[in-house]
């Protein structure tokens, strides 16, 4: 008789693209995110949780293929009803596609303008890369209903006291704001307007948005004929002229030593568009709000090169870039870059309603922030465990649970070690791996004195390090005191971990 095959075993691994994350790892986002919404509380804006899952319908940008809307999202088709088919679902790839959803659905019921902060993972069916996942966090703000600018000024004001907030130090950063409005104005004067010219104009936004990585000249051969990389490749350029050219390399060179100088070359460059005389309006407007608020270019600047978005803006861009430099993977120096962007979107809940209605946000990257953070060494490194209460006797579970019980009411994380006792140096051992600052000791003599022993383990793992015979005596890292101290002596030592 044949042996019945074994089912295989399951991999106990991630899927691609995806990650776990641990202890500090999710306290650090926790407080980040706290930190956050503490601004945009402090500005006047709500919380919103929408659902995870929304209609293909509503997501709207991608939109169904022949069978299955698979491109950028997570999709899948609910079980058919009798008479017609069911609806497709995704999981959200951003947070303001559902926000258009909600204003749209509960106009009626909301103020105007609504402002609504939200925060929260999104999933991207996207090729997986070093630093790039398929499911990472957003947070989100958000302002519905009005077209004044003083609007995105408040973003991009909003914006730099976030990165303040979570320990950019001003200096390590600044928000750079543009104008789709200006952009479109240079397109039209450099002869780029028009349905006939929209593949020439993709070229030349596509070249635009790569200035950072292939420099001025790089830019002007994809405005140009084209440009051969160094591996070989070619890639077919605009086929602009030499007149055209120079009006869209003047408009990225527009970057003047202040923000009114800035606006003044704009301003020269698309004198002859309406669309781009109403965009630099806009900036100038921006920046005189910024500047009445205490908000100057040392934060928040006026700079051209910022194209975020080209097909999904329709007014002020901007972007926040942390300036300082780091050691990438491969030992390189490089700035960090971008980890926040937004701008003015009027076109979204059009999609539901049939009416314009202006909008404009800002999206933080917290895992990048993170990332940033971790980098230049400003995450606490604190000890993050619990403090660890021994069991030397498995009799005496009772007491312990009491010695826990006041430990935790008096507000410190602490829990009773529940593997097998009988190896007093396992608990240790248990205690370091959970990053703990202190464990506690309380032996059946101990009990009878009414004294207990505290182990200072972040101290200890010091002595171990460095510390002399000297320093070990003025300083141990175990102490007994009176178990009515309990309390009190813990909390200095964590007092001096902290």
């Amino acid at each position: 008789m044949a042996k019945p095959k074994k089912t295989p075993r399951p991999k106990a691994e991630t899927p691609k693209g995806f990650r776990d994350y641990f202890g500090s790892e999710v306290t650090h986002r926790a407080e980040m995110l706290q930190k956050i919404a503490g601004v945009y509380h402090r500005y006047g804006f709500d919380a919103l949780e929408s659902s995870a899952v929304e209609t293909v319908e509503a997501l709207g940008k991608f939109l169904p293929d022949v069978d299955r809307p698979n491109e950028g999202v997570f999709a899948w088709q609910e079980d058919a009803e009798a008479d017609k088919k069911g609806d497709w679902l995704a999981l959200r790839y951003d947070l303001t596609a559902p926000l258009a959803r909600v204003y749209a659905q509960h106009r009626n019921d909301l103020p105007t303008p609504y402002r609504r902060y939200a925060m929260g993972p999104v999933w991207r069916n996207e090729k997986p890369g070093p630093g790039r996942f398929r499911q990472f966090y957003q947070c989100d703000a958000d302002t519905v209903g009005t077209a004044s600018m003083a609007a995105d000024a408040e973003i991009c004001a909003m914006l730099a006291d976030c990165l303040e907030e979570v320990g950019i130090a001003r200096g390590d950063y600044v928000v750079r704001v543009n104008n789709r409005k200006v952009l479109n104005g240079v397109l039209e004067v450099a002869g780029l307007s028009g349905p006939d010219k929209e593949a020439e104009r993709g070229i030349v936004l596509r070249a635009i948005d790569k200035l950072d990585r292939l420099g001025p000249e790089g830019v002007r051969a994809l405005l140009g004929e084209g440009r051969k990389d160094e591996s070989g490749d070619y890639t077919k350029g605009a086929g602009l002229g030499a007149a055209q050219a120079e009006v869209v390399m003047g408009f990225m060179e527009a970057k003047r030593a202040t923000g009114a100088e800035t606006v003044a070359r704009l301003r020269a460059l698309v004198e002859e568009s309406e669309i781009g005389r109403q965009g630099v309006d806009e900036l100038e407007l921006i920046a005189d709000l910024l500047s009445a608020g205490g908000y100057g270019p040392d934060r928040i600047e006026i700079d051209p090169s910022v194209v975020r978005g080209l097909g999904y803006y329709t007014g002020p861009v901007f972007e926040a870039e942390l300036t300082f430099e780091i050691q990438d993977e491969k030992g390189r120096t490089r700035n960090f870059g971008s980890v926040a962007g937004g701008g003015r979107y009027d076109d979204l809940v059009k999609r539901f309603t049939g009416q314009e209605v202006p909008a404009t946000g800002v999206s933080i990257g917290v895992d990048r922030l993170l990332a940033a953070l971790a980098a230049k060494g400003r995450l606490e490194n604190r000890a993050e465990g619990p403090v660890v209460v021994t069991v030397m006797d498995r009799d005496r579970m009772a007491d312990y649970q009491a010695i826990v019980a006041e430990l935790r009411a008096a507000g410190i994380r602490a829990e009773v070690y529940l593997g097998n006792p009988k190896n007093f140096g396992n608990q240790l051992k248990y205690a370091d791996r959970r990053q703990s600052p202190v464990a506690i000791i309380e032996g059946g003599e101990e009990k009878a004195r009414g004294v207990i022993q505290i182990k200072d383990l972040v101290l200890g793992a010091k002595i171990a390090e460095s510390a002399t015979l000297e320093e070990w005596k003025d300083r141990p890292s175990q102490i007994e005191v009176p178990r009515t101290e309990l309390v009190a002596r813990v909390r200095e030592i964590l007092d001096r971990t902290d």
